[in-house]
């Protein structure tokens, strides 16, 4: 445990900084902890502690997110557990309290008065994410079904979003907008490429909105994961997906094939477009009603769009990490998004297909 000195007794307001400062400690678990790796992310901070790992989520708000009290990080905390469970159960273990006593010592369970959450997980082998195994070329077709098959049975078990299926449309239209005004900002210098992209964007959606309330209609949109990357995507045994978005709920209302295409094109970027192929068919043959080629194109422009801006928002922020990382991935997420909105998939259910032409 750490002491906050410079306190007075039952007047301890811990800051952040001194949170994860104690959490960056080996002697603050409650197991045995010989190394702490931390990492920051937009909205949290990640401690490796061995064999275990503990999220710490950040007091923020933004427009999609309020962490900003501790019953709401109390609350998400709850979530992200409840949630994750549905597809990675033997990773994610529990909600502990992060609590601070009286002389101001901080403790992981311990006692006093709980001042933040901690998500806590088992960790998982990192040379089996998804993401690694892209990069290393060790990725069999068997794994991809298994995902695939997995991603398939979850949606079946589903209940489908007919009543709340319009958050689906309502998101695509508004993030659209919103993908357009930060990619033209003249000082992210990627205006040029990402103008003509959206203009196409715009008018496949204007041309798909019927088809996707048609969907809607025949229950075919559901509370999915809803940030389905190669990097949440854990190929050992068991196999798990990790890190579902659990701090908006209308982010995760969305077709299966959306969801699923998009893991797919992520694959696409990383160098093995077969990927994408498989995933789709394995999908179409447990769930059917695969889309268009014109619906499957916009969801992958639409996602290549979101995945730039996302990209380039990291240079809005203050600090900068890595800045020379971000417009370069952009460039390429919007090449991708220019090429799906160019050349809509070809649906073929009946048999697995290479789109390395698409």
């Amino acid at each position: 445990m750490i002491a906050l000195g410079s306190l007075a007794p039952g007047t301890h307001m811990v800051t952040l900084a001194e949170k994860v400062e104690f959490l960056s400690c080996p002697g603050s678990f409650p197991h045995a902890t010989t190394n702490v790796e931390v990492r920051e992310t937009h909205m949290s901070w990640v401690f490796l502690a061995d064999d275990r790992v503990y999220k710490l989520k950040k007091p923020v708000k933004y427009p999609f997110l309020d962490f900003s009290t501790l019953d709401r990080r109390r609350y998400y905390c709850e979530e992200e557990l409840r949630l994750n469970r549905r597809l990675a159960s033997e990773a994610y273990l529990a909600v502990i309290p992060l609590r601070v006593d009286r002389t101001g010592r901080l403790a992981v369970h311990g006692h006093g008065r709980t001042i933040d959450l901690l998500v806590e997980m088992n960790r998982l082998r990192h040379a089996d994410m998804l993401d690694v195994r892209l990069r290393e070329g060790r990725v069999s077709e068997a794994e991809v079904r298994r995902v695939g098959e997995l991603m398939a049975r979850f949606y079946a078990g589903c209940t489908p979003e007919i009543t709340n299926g319009g958050l689906y449309l309502k998101h695509l239209t508004e993030e659209q907008a919103i993908n357009r005004a930060i990619l033209q900002r003249p000082e992210l210098g990627v205006r040029d490429a990402a103008r003509p992209v959206f203009d196409a964007a715009d008018r496949a959606l204007e041309s798909i909105v019927s088809k996707i309330k048609r969907r809607i209609a025949d229950g075919r949109i559901v509370e999915g994961h809803g940030d389905l990357r190669p990097e949440h995507v854990h190929l050992g045994k068991p196999l798990q997906i990790i890190d579902c978005l659990e701090f908006n709920r209308p982010m995760r209302i969305l077709d299966p094939y959306d969801e699923i295409n998009y893991l797919g094109l992520e694959c696409v970027a990383a160098g093995q477009p077969w990927i994408r192929a498989c995933l789709l068919d394995t999908l179409t043959a447990r769930l059917g009603g695969r889309p268009d080629g014109d619906l499957l194109a916009f969801y992958g422009g639409f996602r290549m769009l979101l995945t730039a801006r996302l990209c380039m928002a990291h240079l809005l922020e203050m600090p900068v990490r890595q800045p020379e990382k971000w417009k370069p991935l952009a460039l390429s997420y919007i090449a991708l998004a220019k090429h799906e909105l160019s050349f809509p998939c070809r649906p073929d259910p009946k048999s697995t297909r290479s789109y390395e032409d698409v």
